[in-house]
């Protein structure tokens, strides 16, 4: 049975978050600094996202935000609906809003962000970023409470200075780890779509992420969360095997998010 996680009421300050589901089927975040819930991206269908909480004993009501990262169905699919059942406030560019508006239906509460301003919902204080990947305003964050840092960069195609800088000082790291090379190449993709996954709009490889955990690496780094590993042109144990070889001489704690059963909870 998962750790439960305790009414704001009884929680000590700390934080807590887990990987509800990642990958190209659905993608979503759990993030709680005690007090206040959120999720970052609701990809899976409204009933399948409260099954992945009342898993981890999270109870779904409980929530009080979703913040959407970017416009694609693997990232929105359930925030209409679970915006709607509980009435909660979605956290939204105008320009992703305008995109996926069709897709979310009507919203109960919509809150607008601009990528570079920090916002907050109640205690957590928020900081999207510009990434580069192939739609209309993506974001990665950076979720700050109770002196820690969380760094988000999920489905970007390439490491920017900016994104460098953002993921500075974090205690967790949810990091892209989509593909490797050459299973990518002579996997069964169409030529466009492998182009599209290895460009400058597209996802990171193991290599890339392994690079830039090192990049990021300080005393303060406890683990980093692989997330978004392709079904077709990854598996768990090369992007472990790969990556592991950095955390473990850096003293990270590693683990690897996956479609079906997402990541277990991570306190700090």
């Amino acid at each position: 049975m998962p750790d439960p996680i305790q009414p704001p009421e009884t929680q000590h300050p700390e934080m807590t978050l887990c990987l509800l589901a990642s990958g190209s089927r659905g993608n979503a975040i759990f993030v709680t600094d005690g007090a206040t819930r959120i999720l970052v991206d609701a990809g899976l269908s409204g009933k399948a996202i409260e099954q992945r909480m009342e898993m981890r004993e999270i109870v779904p009501s409980s929530i009080d935000a979703i913040v959407v990262s970017h416009e694609h169905h693997d990232h929105i699919q359930g925030v209409g609906v679970l915006s709607r059942r509980f009435q909660l406030p979605v956290y939204i560019s105008h320009t992703t809003h305008v995109e996926a508006a069709a897709k979310l239906g009507r919203l109960h509460k919509t809150v607008m962000f601009t990528c570079g301003e920090t916002f907050q919902v109640n205690g957590l204080k928020l900081h999207p970023f510009p990434i580069s990947h192939d739609a209309v305003d993506p974001a990665g964050f950076t979720i700050e409470a109770n002196g820690y840092k969380v760094g988000i960069a999920t489905d970007l195609g390439v490491v920017t200075h900016m994104v460098r800088h953002h993921l500075k000082g974090c205690a967790v790291l949810i990091l892209e780890a989509n593909h490797d090379p050459v299973m990518l190449m002579e996997g069964p993709y169409p030529w466009p779509i492998k182009q599209r996954i290895k460009g400058r709009t597209g996802h990171l490889s193991n290599e890339e992420t392994c690079r830039l955990i090192e990049d990021l690496a300080h005393g303060k780094l406890q683990h980093v969360v692989l997330a978004h590993l392709s079904e077709t042109n990854n598996s768990h144990e090369k992007a472990v095997e790969e990556i592991q070889m950095v955390t473990k001489r850096l003293g990270i704690q590693l683990t690897v998010a996956t479609q079906d059963q997402g990541s277990r909870l991570i306190r700090l």
